[in-house]
């Protein structure tokens, strides 16, 4: 791990706070996001060198859950330990969780229309924030014709066939490729992130994690009146079951909580507006489900819902982390991971081309607005925070030309 040149947070406070700012600004999705923590942490505060920032995406791309909730879990857990994981996921969720709670408790006041423009104007600063940070980990980590030939053969394979089982299937292939193609020099070690958590600790959160998967549908089984039992067996399965990040969890709740008529699939459509144009993880949404529930009271439905779909994402963070930096010391892992880094640079370069692009760029301003945004963030060196008002102002406007 880098040593940061910046001063390191010496309070739980102000990781809480870099994560909050992160919360607040960080549009688009959970592929904005990883280019958004890039910024930050490998770009900004160099906490992470570009490879080990790599390892830990390639890695959460494997496990179930939202992979940048939980790269930032990690990176909570290698500046302040459990505590530091706990104010990382507070700061980065707090922002879009109570947005989402007001708008599911002033639903039927609200003007939808009012935030179109602004909420297009920053969907553009995703694109520019994700084309960034394709750019550049390209450079780093694609720096020659083989990786570069399993960059392109990724992002093509996973916009032909778009599919989480897919994305996980060539991270796998291209790890084995890469055992094949490339030869690790037995000498130095592997980067990764500097995190304390025994093999005991990892065997306990991966107990809990599969205890909780099996046990919490047994419980309802035998206690299906317990309606917060129901809620929280419902989101902790979404949260420990899902592959692909908030995009694919969204139509999942749905057909775990329309159909049973916990909330009416109007307010679920309408949550699933919301949930697009908020900052920070999608997976936020089930604060709002949460929040409509007739059957408990607004704050104890959000926290609920809130707790149990991103309980699995700490367990397995905490359960997975001890084992990896061991594999990581092994050469042919090392060699595969080469092989994985270029594929996540083409994951990301799929996701750029689709959602982010095909769902944003529709004429020739959205284009321009796009392009100046990238050169804010890319040859100007302009804080995301701020690229982010500019573009949400000027969303905003056009819709008034």
């Amino acid at each position: 791990m880098a040593t940061s040149k910046n001063l390191q947070p010496n309070s739980l406070w102000q990781l809480f706070l870099i994560f909050l700012k992160l919360g607040l600004s960080s549009f688009g999705g959970p592929v904005a996001h990883i280019a958004y923590f890039r910024d930050e942490f490998v770009t900004r505060r160099q906490w992470l060198t570009e490879r080990s920032y790599a390892d830990l995406v390639a890695l959460c791309q494997f496990l179930p859950g939202p992979a940048s909730s939980q790269v930032g879990l990690a990176v909570g857990l290698s500046r302040g330990g459990y505590q530091g994981a706990l104010a990382a996921w507070l700061g980065f969720t707090f922002p879009s969780a109570l947005a989402l709670i007001l708008f599911a408790m002033s639903l039927s006041s609200l003007d939808s229309s009012a935030m179109v423009g602004v909420i297009h104007g920053l969907k553009i600063v995703a694109v520019a924030v994700v084309a960034q940070a394709v750019w550049a980990m390209a450079k780093n980590l694609c720096p020659d014709r083989a990786r570069l030939t399993i960059m392109a053969i990724t992002s093509s394979i996973v916009l032909l066939i778009p599919s989480p089982l897919i994305q996980l299937l060539t991270i796998i292939v291209a790890g084995l490729v890469g055992v094949v193609l490339f030869r690790v020099n037995d000498t130095g070690s592997p980067e990764s992130l500097a995190i304390n958590i025994s093999f005991r600790a990892g065997k306990i959160a991966l107990s809990l994690f599969f205890i909780l998967l099996i046990g919490l549908p047994l419980l309802v089984q035998l206690f299906p009146n317990q309606s917060q039992l129901v809620v929280i067996d419902i989101f902790y399965r979404a949260g420990a079951l899902v592959f692909g990040g908030g995009h694919v969890v969204l139509p999942l709740l749905q057909s775990e909580v329309v159909p049973a008529a916990l909330i009416g699939n109007d307010t679920f459509l309408a949550g699933y507006g919301a949930a697009q144009a908020v900052p920070g993880p999608l997976f936020t949404f089930a604060a709002f489900i949460g929040a409509s529930l007739e059957s408990m009271p607004v704050w104890q439905g959000a926290l609920l819902s809130l707790i149990a779909i991103f309980l699995p994402s700490f367990l397995l963070v905490i359960g997975v982390l001890p084992f990896w930096h061991k594999v990581q010391n092994n050469n042919k892992m090392r060699s595969a991971l080469l092989a994985i880094n270029a594929a996540v640079v083409g994951l990301l370069l799929a996701a750029l081309y689709n959602p982010v692009w095909t769902s944003t760029i529709q004429q020739t301003e959205d284009f321009v607005l796009g392009l100046i945004a990238f050169s804010m963030l890319m040859f100007w060196r302009c804080p995301p925070w701020l690229v982010v008002i500019l573009c949400g102002t000027a969303g905003w406007v056009l819709t008034l030309v």
